[in-house]
């Protein structure tokens, strides 16, 4: 079943974040179905979280799709060459958004080889959201993309997520971000 709205609406980004473990991330390309279980994010908070791209209220044509009201996907390019996706959450005005890191594939196995140009696959393979990206076929043209479309969207199928299978850090990457850059919103799934 389909991740309902209100899912993505709550204020707290980073229980979001968590709550996105076990979930299954699906897209839809020409009629060709690809999926995996979400294994790695990052919660982003926004105007006061020094490594958003929303700190400090900034609105570009990039951020905007931040500001929206949550339950879409905000994709952009990274050093101009990888689409990275993530979650908007929260309501309009307020900038939220989980990057998805990791998945493992589960559904449309050989299309995800394919695109990744790997004959085999193991858990580690789409542990980084450029890979996560181009191995579902997501492109940064989608950013904006209801996640109750027939695109992109997520699913809750009951995976169990125990506690202890957790593991909490610092995100990646953002060292930019100062003190920011150490605080526990990353979270990553240690699936079997």
């Amino acid at each position: 079943m389909k991740l309902e709205k209100a899912f993505y609406l709550r204020n707290d980004v980073v229980e979001i974040a968590k709550d996105l473990l076990g979930k299954y991330l699906f897209t839809n390309n020409n009629g060709i179905i690809t999926a995996g279980i979400i294994t790695e994010t990052e919660a982003y908070e926004g105007i006061t979280d020094k490594a958003s791209h929303a700190y400090n209220n900034r609105r570009t044509q990039r951020t905007e799709t931040m500001y929206q009201c949550g339950g879409i996907a905000y994709v952009y390019l990274c050093y101009g060459m990888y689409s990275l996706f993530n979650v908007v959450t929260n309501v309009e005005g307020i900038p939220h958004a989980v990057l998805l890191r990791g998945i493992k594939p589960v559904e449309g196995i050989a299309e995800i080889k394919k695109r990744v140009k790997q004959n085999n696959l193991d858990k580690y393979l789409l542990n980084g959201p450029g890979k996560l990206a181009n191995a579902l076929g997501i492109h940064y043209s989608q950013t904006g993309t209801d996640l109750n479309s027939d695109v992109i969207w997520l699913e809750d199928k009951e995976y169990k997520v125990k506690t202890d299978d957790i593991i909490i850090t610092k995100r990646i990457g953002v060292d930019y971000a100062k003190e920011d850059a150490l605080l526990p919103y990353r979270f990553i799934l240690n699936i079997k």
